[in-house]
């Protein structure tokens, strides 16, 4: 009996699905990144989140801010208010002005840009 009891549970095929785990050093969701990036700059590290994580959070960021932007115009706010300090802002988009190849002229045209003119 004990043979037939195993036949039936070796015959069984059990299928189960399981998440894929996040990439090692990813993280899964927007809330997962804002926490481990709370937690990075509470702890003083940083670098514990990924250049690559936060290159592709930011891309994504700023390309969905642009097309809201574009769309509704200025009056979508990029963050909540006192939520960011000034050095942060300008040091983030200091680097974005880089990133992108452009100049301080470049950056005053598109300043002074009126809303709707693309």
């Amino acid at each position: 009996m004990a043979k037939a009891f195993r036949r039936k549970t070796a015959k069984k095929t059990v299928r189960r699905t399981a998440k894929p785990a996040p990439k090692r050093g990813g993280l899964a969701t927007a809330a997962e990144f804002c926490a481990a990036a709370r937690t990075a700059l509470k702890r003083g590290e940083p670098d514990t989140v990924p250049d690559k994580t936060l290159q592709q959070v930011l891309s994504a960021a700023v390309k969905l801010y642009a097309a809201k932007v574009e769309r509704r115009g200025h009056d979508v706010a990029p963050f909540p208010q006192n939520t960011v300090t000034a050095t942060e802002t300008v040091v983030t988009a200091c680097g974005m002005i880089r990133a992108a190849d452009l100049n301080m002229f470049d950056v005053a045209i598109w300043f002074h840009r009126p809303p709707g003119i693309e």
